[in-house]
C-alpha cells in the first residue's frame, strides 16, 4: 500500500515543496519498502518558516489580538478535524513508525484530548495583583513567548508533536514544527487540520527535513524564542548549548532508564502484566520505558517466570497487523543497534531468559524478540544506557533501601514504577525517588492534565499540565505609581 496523505512542505498556509526541490523516501518498517515520498527542507525552508511564524506573532497580527476565548475554538477545531482523520493518521502511523493500529489509535487520540484540554486554558492565563510598598498598583501579565520551534521524534511522532504544539498555541505562540526524517508523515496532518480549522497563515507550520540542517537551522534561527525538542539526551545537550548563542529557552524531554519495583505483597499478575506492557509496547522504543525490573528476592522467581511467559507469548505483527501486539524497530540500523545491545548483555554475563534476537520465522521487516535478561546488575552497560528496545533487565534486591538505592542509582531520572499492596511504602518509595513521573500499581500512565518531564539527564522543563503552560507564557511585571502628587 502506498500513501496517498499530503507530502509537501507547510509554510505560511501555503503547501509547497522544497526550496530546492529535495525529497525523502520513508519505508515501511514492516515491510521494508518504500511507503512514501515527501518534501525535504532545506535551511532556507526553515527560515521561511521561521518568518512567517514570526510575522504571525508580531504584536496587532490576526493571532495575537484574537480574543482568548476564540483561540480556544481554534484549538478545539482543530482537535474535531483531527478525531475526522483519526483513522487515516492511525493506518499514516502504523506504516510510517510500524506501531499496532491499537498504539498508533490511542497515539490519536492522546491528541485530540491535549487539544481539547488546552483548549479550555486559552481564556484562563490570568496575572495577578502584587501587594508592594506605597500608593502603587503592581500587577502581572502573562503573555506568549512568540515563534516555538518544536523537533519531534520518531517514536511517537503524532503524539508528541502535538503534545507541545497544543499548549504552545493556546498560549498564543506561533509554531514551527520539525518531524523526524524517519517518520515525517503523520506530523502533515497537523497542517491539515490547521488549514481546515481556519488558522491564520502563519501560525502553524510543518517542514518535514534532516536534523543535521533543518533542526539546527531553526534552533540557530534568532527570530525563535523557544524550543520544544524530545529525543536522545546527546542531541539534546547539543540543542541546549546552539541555544544559549541567542539566549533561547529550551524544554528538554530526553532519555530514561526506568525502574519498575516490584514488592513482594504486590499483586504480581497485575505487576507482570505492567512489567510487559512498559518494555514491550511500541518494541520497546519509549524514553519512559520501564526498561529495569527490580524485583524482591522472594518473588523474584515467580514474576519472573509471569513476564517470560509473557514476552514469549507477544504476537509480533506488522503495522497494520491487527492481530500484532508489538510492531517491528522503527528502522534497520536502529534494529541493529538494538542487537548489539543484547550481544552486549550475553557478553557482560547476564543470561538470556526469552528472545535474544530476531524471530526465526520472519522473513522482512526490522522485528526484534520481546528480550527479558535476568542475573543483571546494576554496574552492567545493558542497565545504565538507555537500549531503546524491546530489552528488560531484571535486577534482583533485598530490601526497600537496596531497591531505592539500585533505583536512583542511574543517569537518567524520567519515570519510575512501584509495585505494592502497602499504601505506606508506595508514598514512600514515590518521595525518595530521584524520577519526574511515579506510577504505583500501573506503568506507564499519563494523562494531557499530568506533568511529563524527568531530572537529571532526563531533561529540562515539563510537557502537559499546567507546567506546560509555564513554559510557554513569560510573566511581565507593571508598577503604576498612584500618587501623582508627589511626582
Amino acid at each position: 500500500m502506498r500513501y496517498d496523505g499530503p507530502t509537501q512542505l507547510y509554510i505560511d498556509g501555503e503547501w509547497t515543496d522544497a526550496a530546492d526541490g529535495s525529497t525523502l523516501e520513508t519505508l515501511d518498517p514492516a515491510t521494508e519498502e518504500t511507503y512514501a515520498t515527501v518534501a525535504c527542507a532545506t535551511a532556507e525552508d526553515a527560515s521561511r518558516a521561521v518568518a512567517a511564524a514570526d510575522a504571525a506573532a508580531e504584536r496587532g497580527s490576526e493571532w495575537r489580538t484574537t480574543a482568548p476565548s476564540d483561540r480556544g475554538e481554534f484549538l478545539r477545531a482543530m482537535a474535531d478535524e483531527i478525531e475526522a482523520m483519526a483513522d487515516e493518521i492511525t493506518l499514516v502511523e502504523s506504516h510510517d513508525n510500524g506501531k499496532t493500529p491499537f498504539e498508533a489509535g490511542l497515539d490519536v487520540d492522546m491528541v485530540v484530548d491535549t487539544f481539547r484540554y488546552y483548549a479550555g486554558w486559552t481564556d484562563k492565563l490570568t496575572g495577578e495583583t502584587i501587594p508592594v510598598p506605597g500608593d502603587r498598583l503592581d500587577y502581572t501579565l502573562q503573555e506568549p513567548l512568540g515563534v516555538t520551534a518544536h523537533i519531534a521524534p520518531w517514536n511517537y511522532p503524532f503524539q508528541l508533536a502535538g503534545r507541545s504544539l497544543a499548549p504552545a498555541l493556546a498560549c498564543g505562540n506561533t509554531a514551527v514544527l520539525k518531524p523526524s526524517n524517519t517518520t515525517p508523515l503523520s506530523a502533515l496532518y497537523y497542517a491539515k487540520a490547521a488549514e481546515a480549522a481556519g488558522l491564520p497563515d502563519g501560525v502553524l507550520n510543518v517542514i518535514p527535513g534532516t536534523g543535521s540542517e533543518v533542526g539546527s537551522a531553526l534552533v540557530d534561527e534568532p527570530a525563535v524564542d523557544h524550543v520544544a525538542f524530545t529525543g536522545s539526551t546527546g542531541v539534546g545537550k547539543h540543542i541546549m548549548s546552539q541555544a544559549a548563542d541567542n539566549v533561547t529557552g529550551v524544554t528538554l524531554e530526553l532519555g530514561g532508564k526506568g525502574p519498575n519495583i516490584v514488592f513482594p505483597d504486590a499483586n504480581l499478575e497485575a505487576a507482570s502484566k505492567g512489567v510487559h506492557y512498559g518494555i514491550f509496547m511500541n518494541c520497546g522504543q519509549m524514553c519512559w520505558a520501564g526498561s529495569r525490573l527490580l524485583v524482591h528476592e522472594d518473588v523474584h522467581d515467580e514474576v519472573v517466570d509471569r513476564v517470560v511467559q509473557r514476552a514469549e507469548a507477544t504476537p509480533l505483527g506488522s503495522g497494520i497487523d491487527d492481530d500484532g501486539r508489538m510492531g517491528p524497530a522503527v528502522s534497520e540500523s536502529h534494529r541493529d543497534d538494538v542487537l548489539e545491545y543484547i550481544q552486549l548483555g550475553v557478553d557482560e554475563g547476564a543470561t538470556v531468559a526469552a528472545g535474544g534476537g530476531v524471530p526465526e520465522d520472519t522473513d522482512q521487516g526490522y522485528f526484534i524478540e520481546p528480550t527479558v535478561f535476568t542475573d543483571v546488575t546494576n554496574d552492567m552497560q545493558i542497565a545504565r544506557e538507555e537500549i531503546f528496545g524491546p530489552v528488560l533487565s531484571v535486577i534482583e534486591f533485598s530490601e526497600f533501601e537496596e531497591a531505592l538505592e539500585i533505583a536512583n542509582d542511574s543517569p537518567f531520572g524520567l519515570s519510575a514504577g512501584v509495585w505494592t499492596n502497602d499504601i505506606n511504602k508506595a508514598h514512600a518509595a514515590a518521595s525518595r525517588l530521584d524520577y519526574g513521573m511515579i506510577s504505583v500499581n500501573e506503568y506507564p500512565q499519563t494523562f494531557p492534565q499530568t506533568p511529563f518531564g524527568g531530572y537529571k539527564e532526563s531533561g529540562l522543563g515539563r510537557e502537559q499540565g499546567t507546567e506546560a503552560i509555564k513554559e510557554y507564557t513569560q510573566a511581565k511585571n507593571v508598577n503604576v505609581n498612584l500618587d501623582l502628587d508627589a511626582q
